[in-house]
């Protein structure tokens, strides 16, 4: 028998309620995409209408900057139920809920709306499904915390990172591998490896020698919490999610690899980019554009912004 709604908890609500959300939103497309057609249909008929050449993106055309994120990936991303934050600023409304994001990818997507004069609207989606929804044409780009891949290059167009971060691993606090420092340290000891579904961390599970594959998951906050039940006994993950997560749980250890005795091959999750959809280089290009001219280069200011939302999150107040 289901539960009743009243007995779900809050995050059960809010994940039913986003289910809902999303099956009504793909309704209204799918009607509106219907109805579209019929007017364009109608208006090539009668030998009117705009120039067919005009290939403007719908961020451009009503000056909306739409971004998809999961909005659950702390500290790049995250959900909170109230627009304050701890330091007197707003989060931003989540597109179709009543409530809110901020983090990391939120503070520099409004940053780029300011300077490209278009209002930031931030649509929430599974990572699973993120780069779909994106060529559906749910939001106009991607600023997730995603790195920028060769694979992802064959299918999305992306800017130049607008954050660089290192990669670690993080173990039970007082268990079996806290006291590890290389990767060799892992070889042979069976340990049980985890990290998120669909993330270039997948592969470097195969570099532990010996290690057992535990399941992945679809959010980060699901691999941390198999380390803290034993479920898993590492996770390779990068070190700003980690950090923000050993804030508020006293059950992990976060451990940076010895650089002599570490992954190999995993530059690629070093640079984290905005992705448009591969056709859309016009718009990549706008976004680049705005990027130069804050200066959204410089990696001491891109951790200075990441220290500043880790301290943001509501957990860690």
């Amino acid at each position: 028998m289901d539960k009743g709604v009243h007995s779900l908890s809050r995050d059960e609500r809010l994940f039913c309620y986003q289910k809902e959300e999303f099956i009504m939103k793909k309704r209204y497309r799918r009607a509106a995409a219907v109805c579209m057609t019929a007017v364009m249909t109608m208006a090539m008929a009668a030998g009117c209408g705009s120039d067919s050449t005009d290939t403007a993106s719908a961020a451009e055309n009503d000056n909306v900057l739409r971004v998809g994120m999961e909005c659950n990936y702390v500290p790049f991303n995250w959900t909170q139920e109230t627009a304050e934050l701890a330091d007197g600023s707003e989060a931003v409304p989540i597109y179709g809920t009543d409530f809110y994001a901020y983090g990391y990818d939120v503070a520099v997507a409004q940053k780029l709306a300011d300077e490209m004069g278009m209002e930031l609207e931030i649509h929430k989606v599974d990572w699973s499904s993120i780069g779909t929804s994106l060529d559906a044409g749910d939001y106009d780009a991607i600023i997730a915390g995603m790195g920028r891949t060769a694979e992802r290059e064959i299918s999305y167009s992306f800017t130049e990172p607008y954050y660089y971060r290192d990669n670690c691993i993080v173990v039970k606090a007082g268990g079996e591998y806290e006291n590890v420092t290389k990767l060799s340290d892992l070889a042979g000891t069976g340990c049980k490896l985890t990290t998120q579904l669909g993330t270039g961390w997948v592969p470097l599970l195969d570099q532990v020698e010996g290690g057992v594959q535990a399941g992945n998951y679809e959010t980060t906050s699901e691999c941390f919490m198999a380390i803290s039940n034993g479920v898993a006994d590492v996770c390779v993950v990068d070190l700003p999610t980690a950090e923000s997560a050993a804030l508020t749980n006293d059950d992990l250890k976060v451990i940076t690899l010895d650089p002599s005795d570490t992954f190999t091959g995993d530059d690629e999750m070093v640079n984290v980019c905005i992705a448009t959809r591969k056709d859309d280089t016009a718009f990549r290009d706008q976004i680049q554009e705005a990027m130069d001219a804050i200066g959204w280069n410089d990696k001491a200011a891109m951790d200075e912004l990441m220290d500043q939302v880790i301290k943001l999150q509501p957990a860690a107040e």
